[in-house]
This record gives structure tokens, C-alpha cells and sequence, in this order.
């Protein structure tokens, strides 16, 4: 999975640390330093907010908090 953030954005702090705290693997695509990612965030989302999860599926969740991180993989099967 990858997950877009910005640098500095609490809500991106908070899903990183949420996900590294349960084990899960991702990759990180800083939309600041990376305007193809940002380019690719924008494409998937229809817009420019962060955090953003794409799953290898094509799911994606815009612009969410960890308790919304939480039931998007709960209902995917990923966190139980």
C-alpha cells in the first residue's frame, strides 16, 4: 500500500504511526517532495488533501483520521 502525506501534517504523522504500530508495510510518497506523486494523489482522489491511502486493489481512502484508517483495512480484511 502506499500512502501520499505531507510533511508536518498531523493527521499524516498520526496514520504513520498507527500503521507502523500494528506492522503494516506501506511506502511513503511525500507529495511536496514528489510532484508525480502529488500529480498521481490528486488522479486517485480528486483531490489535494492528505493523508491518502491507495491499496494494490485500486481502494482509496482521502484525506482520513485513524479511526477511519482503521475501519477502511477492517472492512478489507488487513486489520482485524
Amino acid at each position: 500500500m502506499k500512502i501520499y502525506i505531507k510533511p508536518r501534517c498531523s493527521w499524516c504523522v498520526d496514520a504513520l504511526a498507527w500503521l507502523q504500530k500494528r506492522g503494516i508495510a506501506f511506502e511513503v510518497v511525500d507529495v511536496f517532495a514528489d510532484s508525480a506523486g502529488y500529480a498521481k494523489m490528486r488522479q486517485i482522489s480528486g483531490q489535494s488533501l492528505a493523508p491518502t491511502l491507495e491499496l494494490p486493489d485500486g481502494s482509496v481512502l482521502p484525506d482520513f483520521d485513524t479511526d477511519q484508517l482503521e475501519e477502511f483495512l477492517r472492512e478489507r480484511g488487513l486489520v482485524s
